[in-house]
């Protein structure tokens, strides 16, 4: 772990992941694993002990006065990193002593005289579980590494899928970008509508918004995929004869970091100008001031009708074609190095079915996860329904990534 020959101490890393796959197709995985239980995991205690026996080892070198500039800042800047895990570790070694204690007074609480007591002692230990299981969270979250662009805005697109059954693709495509319209209000988050194409019909065939504010892609970033539909539509023969019908729509989660490095030649641009179609004010239909502009040498397509002003449309166009250019070199970077994962979250592979919205049953299903919610139209409503389902994938993503690393650490040793 620690010291070198002449005395110095050697880092030992944390979970140096920065290319971590987080893979949702854990079949072998416990079903319903949480933070608990894997905090309870041998490996998991094993590592935990040896960082706390780490941050002492560091906090005693801290103190002594043979130490020059260089290795009191290389001591500092690993006991900044340790000194919130070794506390988080210190909390819940203490919450799980109380829990001993509380279960070790229930097994004496049996006599009927007791029976009002030993309910107040199960609900402090109901309690001390919830509070656990926060710890182990926490800790967790301090272990995972944050991905570079958490914090980032985002570009946010949905697009209409294709079905024989006429508008119900358009409809819940325009469902589902007002709920990321009411989750950003639900988050206060800023969000600025790029582009919008009504379909005739009332729904929506695409839609694009830039979301801005804390950890907007960190909460978004596995929203990307194709979402399915299945409801009985509201009118037409399908809703006479209440035949179900079966729809999808996609959405893309591109981070926005405030400087993208991606040089773009303007000899490669086809830029086009049209009036707006948006979904209302009253510049819309007036002047030729959307714009579309179109990467030759990718194909790749990005329109603006945001503003009034053409040249602020251009601008902001051209900041969303740099990210998607961007994203397909991280995309692809992603690709190289974790072709062994089929299903991955955080490459934002959007071929891939991630969540069903089943109307006649009342419920949302994520397939990732094997996560069941009921009552849709709390979920559509993007407030705190869809906030819980977004923070139970957070979670999964965290487990799966402390036992991801650490199966290959016992992988690492095991070989020798």
């Amino acid at each position: 772990m620690g010291l070198h020959n002449h005395g110095f101490w050697r880092p030992k890393p944390l979970l140096d992941t920065a290319r971590f796959t987080l893979s949702f197709n854990s079949r072998r995985r416990k079903k319903h694993q949480d933070s608990q239980a894997l905090w309870k995991h041998e490996a998991v205690q094993k590592y935990l002990e040896t960082l706390s026996k780490e941050y002492q080892q560091v906090s005693h070198l801290l103190s002594a006065d043979s130490l020059n500039d260089f290795e009191q800042r290389t001591l500092r800047r690993r006991c900044a990193d340790l000194t919130p895990i070794a506390a988080a570790f210190q909390e819940i070694k203490e919450a799980e002593r109380e829990v001993r204690e509380l279960e070790a007074m229930c097994t004496e609480l049996d006599s009927k005289d007791e029976k009002q007591l030993l309910e107040l002692a199960l609900e402090e230990k109901e309690s001390l579980d919830k509070k656990m299981n926060m710890l182990c969270r926490k800790l967790f979250q301090l272990l995972v590494p944050k991905e570079k662009y958490d914090r980032s805005p985002v570009i946010l697109e949905v697009t209409a899928g294709r079905t024989t059954g006429g508008d119900i693709c358009q409809q819940f495509t325009k469902e589902m970008f007002e709920m990321y319209q009411n989750y950003a209000d639900y988050k206060r988050w800023t969000f600025d509508i790029v582009n919008y194409t009504p379909a005739e019909i009332g729904g929506l065939h695409h839609a694009a918004a830039h979301i801005s504010g804390e950890n907007v892609y960190r909460h978004l970033k596995y929203e990307g995929g194709t979402h399915r539909v299945q409801r009985i539509p509201e009118t037409g023969m399908s809703s006479r004869m209440q035949r179900i019908h079966t729809g999808t729509m996609s959405v893309i989660v591109l981070p926005q970091p405030e400087e993208v490095d991606v040089k773009v030649d303007p000899k490669d641009l086809r830029i086009d100008t049209f009036r707006a179609r948006g979904a209302g004010g009253q510049h819309v239909n007036k002047t030729d001031s959307a714009v579309r502009i179109v990467h030759l040498p990718t194909g790749l397509a990005v329109e603006c009708q945001q503003e009034r002003s053409q040249q602020m449309n251009k601008e902001i166009a051209l900041r969303t074609l740099r990210a998607k250019l961007y994203q397909q070199i991280v995309d692809k970077q992603l690709s190289q190095e974790q072709s062994a994962r089929k299903l991955q979250l955080g490459t934002r592979a959007q071929s891939e079915r991630i969540r069903t919205y089943n109307f006649t049953q009342d419920r949302v299903t994520d397939h990732r996860i094997s996560y069941d919610a009921r009552n849709i139209k709390e979920i559509l409503s993007g407030k705190e329904a869809l906030d819980k389902l977004i923070n139970r994938l957070l979670e999964f993503a965290e487990i799966e990534a402390v036992t991801q690393y650490l199966e290959n650490l016992q992988a690492l040793e095991g070989g020798g």
